[in-house]
């Protein structure tokens, strides 16, 4: 390491760090197996936590998972630099590289500065560079609307991104009472989906079956579509139900602890009661 430990640590210290964890032999079993593919997963879950810590206002947790954050680019960086494609320094250039070009206000000509941050500046110069990749691809193929949308996004949000991206070259509904009357079509169609499942099992089966996912989807898809034209994030807001749930539902059990007892041992009235008691302490 450069710095002896009792100075500040620097990214060049954390790129070494991995480089030594990734040295075949030397480095460490379970960091030399890893891959592109098995490190995904990870890098969304630091990001989730980094979204977390700044839900909570913790800053100390925000620069810890910041950290880890970090620790995942560079991860990535280095196997692409064992595979011969990249280094952590050319991640670092291409990124610096498009936010001047990106900002043409604040780096650009005296006339650019000038000009200031028109509306639309950012989708304007991020589409003049889709079309600088699609000359450099020489693509007979036209081009596509939604192509550069990342499949890995959280499905609530890449539906937004979907729906948003339509809606500009004029594919959209105008007003958000054809939004409802799609949902409500949706609802109908899934209830049907289920009754058919019902009617051909006797039961309802605890394996829906591909339609009823199907349907079940096409619902979520026109909720964010709802979402959308409220000017709401459809995964913050599913987020604060989520803590709600939570909130309320400890709730439950602080009360049933309290009487010795845990939610097994109580029922479903009783916990019914507790949960409208929650509601009204929150209210």
């Amino acid at each position: 390491m450069a710095n002896p430990d009792n100075d500040k640590k620097t990214l060049a210290d954390l790129i070494e760090v991995m480089a030594a964890l990734r040295t075949p032999e030397t480095g460490c079993p379970w960091d030399l197996k890893q891959t592109f593919e098995t490190i995904a997963p990870y890098t969304i879950e630091e990001a989730y936590e980094v979204a977390d810590a700044i839900a909570r206002n913790d800053r100390h947790d925000l620069k810890d998972e910041l950290g880890d954050l970090l620790l995942q680019v560079v991860y990535h960086a280095r196997i692409a630099e064992e595979d011969g494609a990249f280094q952590f320094d050319d991640v670092a250039d291409a990124i610096v590289r498009k936010m001047i070009r990106r900002h043409p206000h604040v780096f650009g000509s005296e006339a650019e500065r000038k000009a200031g941050a028109a509306p639309g500046f950012w989708e304007r110069i991020k589409a003049e560079e889709r079309g600088d990749k699609a000359d450099a691809d020489k693509s007979d193929q036209p081009k596509r609307t939604l192509a550069d949308i990342p499949i890995g996004l959280p499905a609530l949000t890449r539906a937004i991104k979907l729906q948003n991206k339509a809606a500009k070259v004029g594919f959209d509904w105008p007003s958000l009472g054809p939004v409802f009357d799609k949902m409500r079509e949706e609802l109908g169609e899934l209830e049907a989906a289920l009754a058919d499942e019902a009617n051909c099992a006797g039961t309802q089966s605890s394996n829906p079956s591909p339609h009823t996912e199907e349907e079940f989807g096409d619902l979520l898809f026109v909720m964010a579509n709802v979402a959308r034209h409220l000017n709401l994030d459809p995964e913050a807001a599913l987020r604060n139900a989520n803590q709600k749930f939570s909130t309320r539902f400890e709730y439950i059990e602080d009360c049933l602890h309290a009487s010795g007892r845990g939610p097994s041992q109580s029922t479903l009235e009783e916990m019914d009661a507790l949960w409208d008691e929650a509601k009204t302490k929150q209210s």
